[in-house]
């Protein structure tokens, strides 16, 4: 086994450079060599889509990948756990609510670190949206995206990647989540017509009829592509069936997260 000295990671979106994300979409079109190693492999909660492709992609590495149930869930410092860990695997791959503490662990380890989600980012989902968008609509920067709703790491991330490839992103959504973020347009109003809608499961607690989309906000939106962040539920975030709506960019595209996370693991055990 080779030991890594670099400290790339993947915990939030601004962990990477435009260019490394650039470098990561490049591999994701032009697949190069298949990285070799030991994955170390946590993953909280169901997480259906992001589970699948990130095994299928260690399985078409060849990669040895070993389950760690409940990684970051001891009372161990993380310092000891990376300590002791660290000379068995070449990267991790972990999903984990507490964000500080994956973000501490992976400051601790000498390994890469990839975050499969925590409560306040979804790296590797926005990535790959943004990766579709792309391939399927253009460069971002000519690319009118909007968010509808309350914010979640899901936005998070995507305000994120707003900062990194400096385009502005706008935000609809209740007054109440307003922030003030670099490349950001937070609004309550819809002000005119956009490209592409990315929508998300609504936060614990959030409960408001008027933010749940319908085919009205669309037309007002002028009929945009429609990309809502699975698993959606219908009478929450959308009022309407996506199967309904002709520019619903379909089930075919979450096929773009194996893809992306096999790029990811490439870049990461590479550098």
């Amino acid at each position: 086994m080779h030991f890594l000295h670099s400290h790339m990671k993947l915990i939030k979106i601004n962990d990477l450079s435009a260019q490394d994300i650039r470098s990561i979409w490049s591999l994701a079109t032009k697949p190069s060599t298949h990285p070799k190693g030991n994955v170390a492999w946590s993953f909280e909660g169901n997480g259906i889509r992001t589970r699948t492709t990130f095994i299928q992609a260690f399985r078409e590495f060849n990669l040895s990948f070993v389950e760690l149930p409940n990684l970051l869930k001891t009372n161990e410092r993380v310092t000891d756990l990376a300590g002791y860990l660290d000379p068995f695997y070449d990267i991790y791959v972990i999903r984990d609510s507490n964000h500080e503490r994956l973000t501490e662990f992976a400051n601790a380890s000498r390994r890469p670190v990839v975050n499969a989600m925590t409560s306040l980012a979804h790296p590797c989902e926005v990535l790959t949206d943004a990766y579709s968008i792309e391939k399927t609509m253009g460069p971002l920067s000519s690319v009118k995206v909007t968010l509808w709703g309350p914010t979640t790491n899901v936005f998070r991330s995507w305000h994120e990647l707003a900062r990194v490839f400096d385009f502005e992103l706008v935000h609809l959504c209740d007054a109440q989540f307003h922030e003030s973020i670099q490349n950001v347009r937070f609004s309550e109003t819809i002000d005119g017509s956009t490209d592409v809608l990315i929508t998300d499961s609504w936060p614990t607690g959030f409960e408001n009829a008027a933010w749940s989309l319908n085919l009205n906000h669309l037309d007002a939106m002028g009929k945009p592509k429609l990309l809502p962040t699975p698993p959606f539920s219908i009478g929450r975030e959308i009022a309407l069936d996506p199967l309904q709506y002709k520019g619903f960019m379909g089930y075919e595209q979450k096929i773009d997260l194996l893809t992306v996370q096999k790029a990811i693991l490439s870049y990461l055990m590479t550098q």
